[in-house]
């Protein structure tokens, strides 16, 4: 029964780490802030790395199985 826990949190990590990064690349790409009010580098900044700790995460829940 933990497998399918393990398996169902990696996926929604693997998936929002995905997602959050691929957005914040269009952003960054177009120009376009990441966050209203935000110093542009920081918000990108802390973008990337909440997408990255988040697919890392995903990544530890897949790899316990």
């Amino acid at each position: 029964m933990e497998n399918v826990s393990a398996i169902f949190a990696g996926a929604v990590f693997a998936l929002f780490g995905s997602a959050l990064l691929v957005w914040t690349v269009t952003r960054v790409r177009r120009a376009e802030p990441v966050a209203r009010g935000v110093n542009q580098v920081a918000s990108a900044t802390l973008a990337g790395a909440a997408g990255t700790v988040a697919l890392a995460l995903g990544a530890y829940c897949l790899a316990r199985l």
